[in-house]
Protein backbone atom coordinates (compact mmCIF):
# COMPACT_ATOMS: atom_id res chain seq x y z
CA UNK A 1 0.00 0.00 0.00
CA UNK A 2 1.19 3.37 -0.15
CA UNK A 3 0.97 3.84 3.31
CA UNK A 4 3.96 1.14 3.41
CA UNK A 5 5.88 2.84 0.91
CA UNK A 6 5.64 6.11 2.69
CA UNK A 7 6.86 4.35 6.06
CA UNK A 8 10.07 2.34 3.96
CA UNK A 9 10.38 5.63 2.56
CA UNK A 10 10.53 7.88 5.44
CA UNK A 11 12.28 5.82 7.83
CA UNK A 12 15.20 5.20 5.27
CA UNK A 13 15.98 8.86 5.34
CA UNK A 14 17.47 8.56 8.79
CA UNK A 15 16.87 10.32 11.82
CA UNK A 16 14.23 12.91 11.61
CA UNK A 17 14.10 15.87 13.83
CA UNK A 18 12.00 18.28 12.12
CA UNK A 19 8.81 18.07 9.98
CA UNK A 20 6.71 20.64 8.03
CA UNK A 21 3.93 19.15 6.39
CA UNK A 22 3.21 21.31 3.59
CA UNK A 23 1.34 18.89 0.68
CA UNK A 24 -2.40 20.10 0.61
CA UNK A 25 -5.29 19.99 -2.39
CA UNK A 26 -7.44 21.77 -2.48
CA UNK A 27 -10.83 22.19 -5.57
CA UNK A 28 -12.69 24.61 -4.23
CA UNK A 29 -16.77 23.56 -5.26
CA UNK A 30 -19.94 25.09 -3.80
CA UNK A 31 -22.33 22.70 -2.73
CA UNK A 32 -24.57 20.50 -4.68
CA UNK A 33 -21.21 19.99 -6.67
CA UNK A 34 -19.16 17.98 -4.48
CA UNK A 35 -18.51 14.44 -4.98
CA UNK A 36 -17.18 11.65 -2.93
CA UNK A 37 -14.16 11.45 -5.51
CA UNK A 38 -13.64 15.15 -4.43
CA UNK A 39 -14.24 14.40 -0.81
CA UNK A 40 -11.79 11.25 -0.92
CA UNK A 41 -8.84 13.21 -2.42
CA UNK A 42 -9.30 16.48 -0.12
CA UNK A 43 -9.01 13.57 3.11
CA UNK A 44 -6.45 11.11 1.41
CA UNK A 45 -4.07 14.02 1.39
CA UNK A 46 -4.91 16.93 3.36
CA UNK A 47 -5.34 14.82 6.22
CA UNK A 48 -4.25 10.70 5.69
CA UNK A 49 -0.82 11.52 4.21
CA UNK A 50 -0.29 13.69 7.01
CA UNK A 51 -1.38 11.16 9.98
CA UNK A 52 0.94 8.59 8.28
CA UNK A 53 3.96 10.54 7.97
CA UNK A 54 3.05 12.50 11.38
CA UNK A 55 3.15 9.36 13.31
CA UNK A 56 5.78 7.52 11.31
CA UNK A 57 8.30 10.59 12.37
CA UNK A 58 7.05 10.93 15.97
CA UNK A 59 7.32 7.73 16.83
CA UNK A 60 11.02 7.83 15.50
CA UNK A 61 11.49 11.09 17.49
CA UNK A 62 10.22 9.30 20.67
CA UNK A 63 12.24 6.11 20.04
CA UNK A 64 15.52 8.01 19.84
CA UNK A 65 14.47 10.58 22.54
CA UNK A 66 15.97 13.83 21.49
CA UNK A 67 12.56 15.69 20.91
CA UNK A 68 11.92 17.58 17.95
CA UNK A 69 9.58 20.03 16.03
CA UNK A 70 6.17 19.16 13.97
CA UNK A 71 4.59 22.36 11.67
CA UNK A 72 1.47 21.61 10.07
CA UNK A 73 1.07 23.81 7.05
CA UNK A 74 -2.93 24.99 7.50
CA UNK A 75 -5.20 27.66 6.42
CA UNK A 76 -7.50 30.10 7.55
CA UNK A 77 -10.48 28.05 5.56
CA UNK A 78 -9.65 25.80 8.25
CA UNK A 79 -10.50 28.53 11.13
CA UNK A 80 -13.54 30.64 9.40
CA UNK A 81 -16.13 29.78 6.91
CA UNK A 82 -15.41 30.62 3.52
CA UNK A 83 -17.74 30.51 0.27
CA UNK A 84 -16.64 27.34 -2.00
CA UNK A 85 -14.07 26.01 0.74
CA UNK A 86 -16.75 23.33 2.53
CA UNK A 87 -14.46 19.95 2.03
CA UNK A 88 -11.18 22.23 1.90
CA UNK A 89 -11.83 23.66 5.23
CA UNK A 90 -12.84 20.75 6.57
CA UNK A 91 -9.58 19.10 6.27
CA UNK A 92 -8.00 21.97 7.51
CA UNK A 93 -9.99 22.33 10.54
CA UNK A 94 -9.35 18.32 10.93
CA UNK A 95 -5.64 19.51 10.45
CA UNK A 96 -5.40 21.89 13.25
CA UNK A 97 -7.54 19.41 15.63
CA UNK A 98 -4.71 16.71 14.48
CA UNK A 99 -2.17 19.47 16.13
CA UNK A 100 -3.81 19.95 19.42
CA UNK A 101 -4.49 16.31 19.83
CA UNK A 102 -0.34 15.98 18.77
CA UNK A 103 0.76 18.44 21.21
CA UNK A 104 -0.55 17.16 23.93
CA UNK A 105 0.20 13.24 23.15
CA UNK A 106 3.90 14.37 21.80
CA UNK A 107 4.63 16.98 24.58
CA UNK A 108 5.58 14.85 26.95
CA UNK A 109 8.60 13.55 24.90
CA UNK A 110 9.75 16.98 24.15
CA UNK A 111 8.29 17.30 20.65
CA UNK A 112 6.68 20.60 19.70
CA UNK A 113 3.45 20.37 16.85
CA UNK A 114 1.75 23.58 15.95
CA UNK A 115 0.09 24.65 12.81
CA UNK A 116 0.23 27.79 11.14
CA UNK A 117 -3.09 29.00 8.94
CA UNK A 118 -2.04 31.76 5.95
CA UNK A 119 -4.30 33.52 4.30
CA UNK A 120 -4.41 33.29 0.11
CA UNK A 121 -0.38 33.39 -0.02
CA UNK A 122 1.12 34.60 -3.70
CA UNK A 123 2.81 31.63 -4.64
CA UNK A 124 2.34 31.53 -8.53
CA UNK A 125 -1.07 29.14 -7.86
CA UNK A 126 -2.12 32.16 -5.87
CA UNK A 127 -1.53 34.84 -8.10
CA UNK A 128 -3.17 33.36 -10.83
CA UNK A 129 -6.13 32.57 -8.48
CA UNK A 130 -6.58 35.52 -7.08
CA UNK A 131 -5.64 38.01 -10.14
CA UNK A 132 -9.18 38.61 -10.85
CA UNK A 133 -10.14 42.05 -9.33
CA UNK A 134 -13.35 41.23 -9.11
CA UNK A 135 -12.60 38.12 -6.72
CA UNK A 136 -9.47 40.04 -5.04
CA UNK A 137 -10.61 43.04 -4.26
CA UNK A 138 -13.49 42.03 -1.82
CA UNK A 139 -11.65 39.40 -0.24
CA UNK A 140 -9.00 41.61 0.50
CA UNK A 141 -11.35 44.09 2.06
CA UNK A 142 -12.13 42.09 4.62
CA UNK A 143 -7.85 41.84 5.87
CA UNK A 144 -7.51 44.78 8.46
CA UNK A 145 -3.91 44.70 6.66
CA UNK A 146 -5.48 45.02 3.10
CA UNK A 147 -2.77 42.05 2.10
CA UNK A 148 -2.17 38.65 1.14
CA UNK A 149 0.61 36.56 2.60
CA UNK A 150 4.41 36.24 0.98
CA UNK A 151 5.49 33.06 0.46
CA UNK A 152 8.54 34.52 2.44
CA UNK A 153 5.99 35.40 5.46
CA UNK A 154 5.11 31.44 5.87
CA UNK A 155 8.41 30.34 5.22
CA UNK A 156 9.92 32.91 8.03
CA UNK A 157 7.06 31.72 10.90
CA UNK A 158 8.04 27.98 9.85
CA UNK A 159 11.48 28.43 10.34
CA UNK A 160 10.39 30.43 13.75
CA UNK A 161 8.27 27.34 15.00
CA UNK A 162 10.56 24.83 14.26
CA UNK A 163 13.80 26.69 15.98
CA UNK A 164 14.62 26.68 19.70
CA UNK A 165 13.34 30.26 19.72
CA UNK A 166 9.93 28.52 20.15
CA UNK A 167 10.25 26.11 22.55
CA UNK A 168 7.19 27.03 24.42
CA UNK A 169 5.53 27.09 21.53
CA UNK A 170 3.32 23.81 21.16
CA UNK A 171 -0.35 23.30 20.37
CA UNK A 172 -0.69 26.58 18.65
CA UNK A 173 -3.01 27.31 15.31
CA UNK A 174 -1.29 30.50 13.89
CA UNK A 175 -2.94 32.61 12.11
CA UNK A 176 -0.54 34.43 9.53
CA UNK A 177 -3.67 36.37 7.41
CA UNK A 178 -3.17 40.17 8.08
CA UNK A 179 -6.20 40.44 10.91
CA UNK A 180 -8.23 38.67 9.09
CA UNK A 181 -9.74 36.24 11.97
CA UNK A 182 -9.82 38.96 14.49
CA UNK A 183 -12.50 40.17 12.26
Amino acid sequence: SKWDETKSTVEGAGAIDLLVNNAAFAALTPLGTIDEAIIDKHFDINVKSVINITQIVATGMKSRGTGGAIVNVSSVAGMIGIRDHLVYGATKGALDLMTKVWALELGPHNIRVNSLNPTVTLTEMGEVGWSDPAKRDPWLAQHPMQKFCKPSDVAHTVLYLLSDKADMVTGVIMPIDGGLTCV
